[in-house]
């Protein structure tokens, strides 16, 4: 029995030991896989995270970089569909039968529906932060154009987010902030972002005054913004200053930039001065609103000047002469200076002999005979072309022009060439040079022999019909006229000065509530008949001048004799403006409708 007894404690003690020993191995285990998780998340936490690569759709790429900057799901501001008001029901077609029985008399007891003209939101819903977004589907997110931001400030964590999404979004046209807390930093990171964004043209920031004024950063040269709008933004002379800058320079201009508002803000006679100053070498603006600041007749003055003509600085003069010598000199053609080919045509020699004392003066004494000779064939045709009812006779600068006239020419090209020659006659008429006559038939490109080339480059591209006898096609028009530097248009020298024509781009410019008086009124009258007649003598097809000036709520008086001029001059300027027309019995019909 003892040794029974003996051998089930030895049994029970070996069991137990094993019993401990998983226990203790399973214990091991378990510390381990706590160990190796632990160094895991350790792991984890040290390791950046992948970078998120933005898809195009803007309320999932806000959402997750708002979320991976650290901001609580109850923080980030949700992207809505911008608010529209209902349309306008069709008005019911009284010949169709109404297929539906009367309605029977409602209960006044009974509720009413609710209007569809709004909708309910929850308390305090308003006021919180959000996106507001138009879409050309609703169904597609990737079809986003304009995002709307409202009341809630914009700060450099934000500012970061906008740049990883805005680029992206590929249809994206406009950007409005309104009262978003702009500061110098915030809005100059925005303005380096708005040019990545491809399709971006219309950017308005309202009631966001800064006290560093940067707002030039946002018409830069590499600026593609095509309708700015900057209301309400406090700017002063130094904020127009750079605004002006920006504008153009002697040798800088925005190219991209077509409507400009700056009303509602704080800036004088000096700010206006300023945006004159950038608008003298700019010929892209259309439209600018300097409406609601302090703009007396001293800033109307500038502006006269600068719609009518303005003397060149001496920093004008000298790039236009440095544009003239890369040019080639237009003005050689134009009898200021005798042509290139002159002497390599003398028989006496060749060109490239240098010439003696005593050969220079043989030159010039046949120089002066054959002017002589010239001024009275001159004068003996314009006696034959007076006698014959004052008709104008067309020459060919070269054999090459006429041959290529006779080849293509087609009537409408020689009818444009006929009326700009009459029209240079016509100057000549009233006193004007024979240069001034070039400088308005050139319209800004330099020699008539140019432009005569120009219009039979278009003749000669005619297709294979067209060389079988088929009816050839209609040249290239001559009304497309490409941009160039408002310095190599043509000058008029008066008391040693310089002076070109003012800006005929600005369409619409609008100085309703200002300060503005007689003195100013009756300048910007002058600019406006100034620019009519200009338009009369030289008719430019792209610079059609000032066709909308707004001035009311100024302190000038409604039966001014100056006012109602101007505003019987901008009727006849409204390209919707229909004169009325006389019957045959004298009486006035309307040609309206």
């Amino acid at each position: 029995m003892s040794e029974a007894g003996d051998a089930k404690g030895v049994f029970a003690s070996a069991a137990k030991k094993v019993k401990m020993g998983k226990r203790v191995e399973k214990a091991l285990k378990e510390k381990a896989a706590a160990s190796s998780s632990q160094e895991a998340t350790e792991e984890d936490a040290n390791k950046a995270p992948e970078p998120y690569t933005c898809i195009g759709h803007f309320d999932a790429d806000f959402t997750e970089l708002c979320r991976r900057a650290g901001l609580p799901p109850t923080e980030i501001p949700p992207v809505v569909l911008r608010a529209k008001r209902p349309g306008t029901p069709p008005p019911p077609d009284p010949k169709a039968k109404d297929p539906t029985p009367p309605e029977e008399p409602v209960d006044v007891a009974e509720e009413e529906p609710k209007p569809k003209t709004y909708v309910t939101k929850e308390k305090y819903s308003y006021f919180k932060p959000n996106i507001q977004v138009e879409m050309e589907h609703e169904e597609k997110p990737a079809t986003v154009t304009e995002i709307y931001i409202r009341g809630w400030k914009i700060d450099d964590m934000m500012v970061d987010i906008f740049r990883n999404c805005f680029p992206t979004i590929e249809k994206l046209n406009t950007i409005n902030l309104w009262n978003v807390g702009l500061t110098d930093k915030t809005l100059r990171d925005l303005a380096a972002i708005f040019p990545q964004c491809p399709n971006l043209k219309n950017v308005s920031i309202e009631g966001n005054p800064i006290a560093e004024e940067p707002w030039a950063c946002l018409i830069g040269d590499d600026s593609l913004i095509v309708n700015l709008s900057l209301r309400h933004n406090e700017i002063t002379d130094r904020g127009a200053s750079g605004i002006g800058a920006a504008l153009s320079t002697v040798t800088t201009c925005n190219k991209n930039l077509i409507s400009l508002n700056l009303s509602h803000n704080k800036f004088s006679d000096v700010g206006a001065e300023a945006v004159v100053k950038g608008l003298r070498m700019n010929r892209v603006l259309l439209c600018l609103s300097l409406a609601s600041n302090k703009i007396t007749d001293k800033g109307a003055v500038k502006f006269g000047e600068l719609l009518s003509r303005f003397p060149l600085t001496h920093e004008e003069v000298v790039e236009r002469r440095k544009l003239l010598s890369d040019k080639g000199s237009p003005d050689r053609g134009t009898g200021k200076s005798p042509p290139p080919s002159r002497r390599a045509e003398s028989k006496d020699r060749p060109g490239s002999v240098r010439s003696g004392s005593h050969l220079d003066k043989g030159d010039k004494k046949r120089d002066k005979s054959s002017k002589k000779k010239d001024n009275k064939h001159e004068k003996k045709n314009e006696k034959e072309d007076a006698g014959k009812g004052n008709k104008t006779v067309v020459m060919m600068d070269s054999k090459k022009d006429k041959d290529e006239g006779a080849k293509g020419g087609t009537k409408k090209d020689d009818k444009w060439k006929k009326g700009s020659h009459s029209m240079g006659a016509k100057a000549v008429m009233a006193g004007g040079s024979r240069s001034s006559i070039v400088g308005l038939n050139t319209s800004r490109h330099g020699s008539r022999a140019e432009t005569v080339n120009k219009t039979t480059k278009g003749k000669k591209t005619t297709s294979s019909k067209d060389k079988k006898g088929g009816a050839a096609p209609e040249s290239e028009s001559p009304d497309m006229v490409e941009a160039i530097n408002p310095l190599l248009d043509s000058v008029e020298s008066i008391d040693g000065q310089l002076w070109i024509p003012g800006n005929r781009s600005i369409i619409n410019l609008n100085l309703s509530r200002n300060e503005i008086g007689e003195a100013g009124l009756k300048s910007l009258l002058l600019a406006l008949q100034y620019q009519i007649t200009l338009a009369n003598l030289a008719p430019h097809p792209a610079l059609k001048g000032l066709m909308r000036l707004s001035l009311g709520r100024n302190p000038i008086r409604a039966d001014s004799e100056a006012y109602q001029k101007l505003q019987d001059l901008l009727l006849t300027r409204d390209p919707f403006y229909k004169p009325q027309a006389k019957s045959p019995d004298g009486e006035v019909q309307s040609l309206v409708g």
